[in-house]
C-alpha cells in the first residue's frame, strides 16, 4: 500500500478557493485535465482549485463527498499498475438541485477559467455544421427561462451576472473531442448570447477567451471489479476511483482572459498558438480508427478494443486505415511523425490492461462520426482518393444502430438519435443508405450529395449483412 493513501483519501477538504469551475465531471476530466492541474499547483503554486459540476445525476458527487473530494487515479500499464491521490477537487456540485448556485460559482470573481468535457452532444450544435442547435429542447428552456440546464446556458446565463457585477468573464476551456473545440464552443455560446442579449453577446466576442484543446488519454469506464482491485492493491476502499492508460497529451492554445491560468507548460502540457494540426491528428488518428474498430469490433463479438486489435486481420486493417486513407488527409504538426505516431496508437490500443469497451466508444455516434471520419472520407474523395475502409466503417455504425447484432440480439444503443436512425432501417439496403444520408445533422453536404459514396456504402452495408463484419474484414485486408 502507498504510504499515506488512506489518509490523503478520507480527509478534510481543502479550503482554499476554486479558481476552475468545470462542467461535466466525468471519468476522462478526473484521469487527465485534473491530474495535470494538481502537478502545476504543486510545482508553481496559485489558487487553481477545481469545483466541479454535474449537469445531471448526483452519482460522483454522492461518492466522493466522503472523501472529501479526493480519489485515486490508477494507472494501468503493461508493467502493472501504480495508483496516485487526486485532491484538487474543492466541491462538486449537481446542476438539477441548485442551478442557481451553479451560476452563483461561475460567476465569482476568485474563478477565471471555466473548463468542459460534455462530450459532443453536450453542446446542443449540429456537429455537421457547428452551428446552434435552436430547437434542441434545452435551448428553447433556456432562451425562455433564467435559471438554465444546457452547457452553453450556464455559460452564457453565468457570463451575463459577471458582467452586471463588473468583472472579467472567465475563459472558457474546452476539453472534448471537437476539431477546433475552442472555436465552436464560442460560436455556440456567441448565438445563444445574441438571442438572449446581443450586448452581452458584442462583451463576450470582445473580452472573452475560447482557447482551442486536444486532450488524449485512454480513460476506460471502472467497474465493480476495478473497485475491489483497488482496494486488494491499496488496502483503502475508494468509491470514486478512475482508471487510465500511462500515455497522456494535452496541447493548449495559449490564449487565456489576462492571461491567467495554471502554469501547464511545466508540467508538460504544450502551450501553442495553433492546436489544428494537433487535433485533427488526433481526433482522426486515434477517435477516427478507435470508433471503426468500436463498430466492426462489436459487430464481429469483440468486447474490448485491445480484443479487437489482437485478431490480426483487424490489426491489418487498422494499419490500413492510418497508412492509406487517414495519413494521406493530413498535415503532421511540427515535429510530428505520423507514421510513429500510429505505431505508438497500435502499442496502446493492444494495451492489455486497458479493458476499453467497444460498447462505451460506440456511444454518440451521430455526434462523434462527422469530425472522427466523416471529414476525412469528404477531404479524400474531393481528392480522388478511395476510402474503403473507413467507408466499411460508417456502414458498420449504420448496422450497429439498427439495435441488432450479427446475431440478431438487442444492442443498447446509446444516442441523442437513436429513435430516428432505428426508424431509416429498411429491407432494402440502398433505401437504407438514402434515408441515413438525408440526415443533415450527420453527414456533410459533400457526401450527402455524392452518388458514388452512396453506392460504395451501400456495397459495404449489403456485405456486412450478408456475410458479417469480420468477413469483411478479412475481403478488405486481403483484398
Amino acid at each position: 500500500m502507498e504510504d499515506g493513501l488512506r489518509d490523503r483519501l478520507y480527509r478534510e477538504p481543502e479550503d482554499t478557493p476554486a479558481g476552475i469551475v468545470h462542467l461535466g465531471l466525468g471519468a476522462f476530466f478526473r484521469a487527465h485535465g485534473a491530474i495535470y492541474i494538481a502537478e502545476a499547483m504543486a510545482k508553481s503554486g496559485g489558487d487553481w482549485g477545481i469545483t466541479g459540476v454535474s449537469l445531471q445525476s448526483p452519482g460522483t458527487r454522492d461518492r466522493l463527498r466522503p472523501q472529501g473530494w479526493a480519489y485515486t487515479a490508477l494507472e494501468l500499464g503493461p508493467e502493472g499498475e501504480k495508483p496516485q491521490v487526486v485532491s484538487v477537487l474543492r466541491e462538486v456540485l449537481v446542476a438539477p438541485e441548485d442551478r442557481q448556485a451553479v451560476l452563483d460559482v461561475m460567476a465569482a470573481p476568485q474563478v477565471r477559467i471555466v473548463s468542459l468535457t460534455v462530450t459532443e452532444k453536450g453542446y446542443c450544435h449540429e456537429p455537421s455544421t457547428g452551428r446552434l442547435n435552436r430547437a434542441h429542447p434545452d435551448i428553447r428552456h433556456d432562451l425562455a427561462e433564467p435559471l438554465p440546464k444546457s452547457a452553453p446556458g450556464f455559460l452564457v446565463r453565468a457570463l451575463q451576472a459577471r458582467r452586471a457585477a463588473g468583472l472579467r468573464p472567465f475563459t472558457v476551456l474546452c476539453c472534448d473531442n471537437l476539431p477546433e473545440n475552442g472555436h465552436v464552443v464560442q460560436g455556440v455560446v456567441l448565438e445563444l448570447a445574441r438571442l438572449i442579449d446581443p450586448a452581452l453577446a458584442d462583451w463576450v466576442e470582445a473580452e472573452g477567451a475560447f482557447p482551442s484543446t486536444m486532450v488524449d488519454r485512454i480513460v476506460p469506464a471502472t467497474s465493480p471489479a476495478d473497485l475491489d482491485r483497488l482496494e486488494a492493491l491499496t488496502g483503502t476502499r475508494d468509491e470514486a476511483p478512475v482508471m487510465h492508460e500511462p500515455f497522456r497529451q494535452w496541447v493548449v492554445e495559449d490564449r487565456f482572459v489576462d492571461d491567467a491560468r495554471p502554469d501547464l507548460a511545466s508540467v508538460g502540457v504544450q502551450m501553442v498558438e495553433d492546436v489544428t494540426p494537433f487535433e485533427h491528428m488526433k481526433l482522426r488518428m486515434l477517435n477516427g480508427t478507435h470508433s471503426s474498430l468500436a463498430y466492426l469490433g462489436y459487430l464481429a463479438g469483440y468486447e474490448t478494443i485491445s480484443d479487437t486489435v489482437a485478431d490480426p486481420e483487424f490489426s491489418a486493417f487498422v494499419r490500413g486505415l492510418w497508412q492509406e486513407e487517414i495519413i494521406p488527409a493530413l498535415t503532421p504538426p511540427p515535429g510530428v511523425d505520423l507514421a510513429a505516431y500510429a505505431d505508438a496508437l497500435h502499442d496502446r490500443y493492444a494495451n492489455p490492461a486497458i479493458r476499453h469497451r467497444t460498447w462505451q466508444i460506440a456511444m454518440d455516434g451521430s455526434q462523434k462520426l462527422p469530425q472522427r471520419i466523416l471529414g476525412t472520407i469528404a477531404e479524400a474523395r474531393a481528392a480522388g482518393r478511395a476510402v474503403p475502409g473507413l467507408t466499411l466503417a460508417v456502414a458498420a455504425w449504420m448496422r450497429y444502430v439498427s439495435g441488432r447484432d450479427e446475431a440478431g440480439q438487442p444492442i443498447e444503443v446509446k444516442d441523442p438519435l437513436a429513435p430516428r436512425l432505428a426508424e431509416l432501417w429498411q429491407a432494402d439496403p440502398a433505401r437504407t443508405v438514402r434515408g441515413f444520408l438525408a440526415l443533415a445533422e450527420v453527414f456533410p453536404p459533400a457526401l450527402r450529395d455524392d452518388a458514388g459514396f452512396a453506392d460504395d456504402l451501400t456495397a459495404a452495408l449489403s456485405g456486412l449483412i450478408e456475410k458479417g463484419a469480420k468477413a469483411m474484414i478479412e475481403e478488405s485486408v486481403n483484398a
